[in-house]
């Protein structure tokens, strides 16, 4: 029985939201902080598909293995590949099994082995769901993974936006990046933003100590302000950036930050390499231009991990009035973790 779709499928994608839509039309889930993937189970088969179309099952040969053991039905599912330890998802050991040795590979998928979620089911046997209704789609999902059993999970969902509001207060601390809402009635869109997500924001004061320039355009421009934070030993830690600038704010700040860049390079604090290449980079260009640490900019951003921003933080305004010694990481509010038991039973 041939699968009614082949790949590379590219997955439904939300658009951001200040606050849930609310009505009886929709279904709210917990936002997963993973690597999307798209799951083809067809025969003695199974191919795990990032979101940019390209193969995974290298990386996680436990989740493939996993998926022939579990399901014996033809299916295609989109869900996120996780890891959860000590009752929180962790990114930083996700972003670790990337690795380019297949023995680093086989060691961390014994030692942090990976789950995944799913949340829709494209096809199911020779047939093509993508254009039937939601609620149908997650009806024959949960149907399908009735049986299955860990590293394999469903995620919750609700009609009920006070449940999902509390999902989004609760499980942020467990890593879980907010909450999606889905019009029962939508079809299966591919690479369009037809759900609606709702993210966690804060507001952070940084110490701007560099920048990376523009790679486009012919005329000098600031692509990124490098953010930093004082630790409890009094050291200046980098720990992110801030862009996505209009050009007009782009070529301004070249002219603001000039006078910031006068003897900056002696005694910076991000002298001795700590910002450099990773084998995350795949090549680009990471060189930065230093800056005196004596601005403040505060910056909005989603979550804090391994004391780091964990997506690139949105610049707010100057703060003039703020002292940088007074940018520590006392200031980041902390979410105690909600135990992830009643989605991960084992």
């Amino acid at each position: 029985m041939p699968l009614p779709l082949k790949p590379p499928i590219l997955p439904m994608l939300a658009k951001r939201v200040e606050e849930l839509p609310e009505g009886k039309e929709w279904i709210y889930e917990p936002k997963w902080d993973g690597f999307r993937t798209i799951v083809f189970r067809d025969r003695d088969d199974v191919l795990l598909q990032s979101r940019e179309g390209k193969p995974l099952n290298r990386f996680f040969p436990e989740v493939a293995e996993a998926m022939l053991e579990n399901l014996s039905e033809p299916c295609v599912l989109d869900g996120e590949i996780v890891i959860a330890r000590r009752g929180a998802l962790d990114f930083d050991a996700l972003q670790l099994r990337l690795h380019p040795a297949a023995s680093r590979v086989t060691l961390l998928a014994k030692r942090t082995p990976a789950s995944i979620v799913f949340f829709d089911l494209l096809a199911r046997g020779s047939e093509n769901l993508t254009r039937a209704p939601f609620t149908r789609r997650r009806q024959e999902l949960e149907d399908l993974l009735a049986h299955t059993r860990t590293p394999i999970h469903l995620t919750p969902a609700t009609r009920d936006p006070r449940t999902a509001q509390d999902w989004f207060r609760r499980f942020e601390g467990a890593g879980l990046d907010g909450v999606i809402a889905k019009d029962g009635s939508l079809a299966y869109m591919p690479d369009k933003r037809a759900m609606f997500k709702l993210k966690h924001q804060r507001d952070c004061d940084c110490v701007v100590a560099g920048f990376r320039w523009y790679r486009k355009g012919d005329q000098p421009a600031v692509g990124s302000l490098m953010l930093g934070l004082y630790d409890e030993s009094g050291d200046l830690r980098h720990v992110g950036v801030c862009g996505s600038f209009p050009m007009a704010k782009r070529l301004s700040l070249v002219r603001f930050l000039q006078p910031y860049r006068q003897n900056a390079g002696p005694g910076h604090p991000w002298n001795e390499g700590t910002i450099g290449q990773s084998r995350w980079s795949q090549g680009k260009d990471l060189s930065w231009e230093p800056l005196r640490p004596e601005l403040v900019a505060e910056v909005s951003y989603v979550q804090m991990q391994s004391g780091r921003f964990r997506h690139m933080a949105q610049f707010r305004r100057w703060r003039p009035d703020k002292p940088p010694r007074q940018c520590t990481y006392d200031q980041l509010e902390t979410v105690p973790p909600h135990e992830l038991r009643n989605i991960f039973a084992a």
